[in-house]
């Protein structure tokens, strides 16, 4: 998992991922978010595909600028499933699960 922090950093990421990837939103002060952590932490140890991670507090600015680009409403916790630049499914808060994120993106891949 990647943290990002600005624009650039997103860009980049971006540009070098060229498939699709995961960004992870996570509030560090957030209960509901440190569990959704676990359960993406332990989704990234089987290296599916890439995460990047925005921490909503640190990064506000560019957390809502994701919202805005993706078109998805702002939430934390929340995990965006991206392809070619576009959110191609999103979940948040007590859904996201390492069962969940196996689906979407399993789904996603046929």
């Amino acid at each position: 998992m990647i943290t990002i922090v600005t624009e650039e950093e997103w860009q980049m990421q971006v540009n070098q991922l060229q498939k699709p990837f995961l960004l992870f939103k996570h509030s560090t002060t957030c209960p509901i978010s440190a569990g959704a952590y676990r359960e993406i932490t332990r989704y990234d140890a089987k290296g599916e595909i890439p995460i990047l991670m925005v921490k909503v507090i640190e990064s506000r600015p560019l957390s809502l600028k994701l919202a805005d680009v993706l078109g998805v409403s702002h939430a934390s916790p929340q995990v965006v499933l991206i392809d070619d630049g576009v959110a191609v499914w999103m979940t948040s808060h007590g859904q996201i699960t390492e069962q969940n994120l196996m689906k979407a993106v399993a789904a996603h891949r046929h």
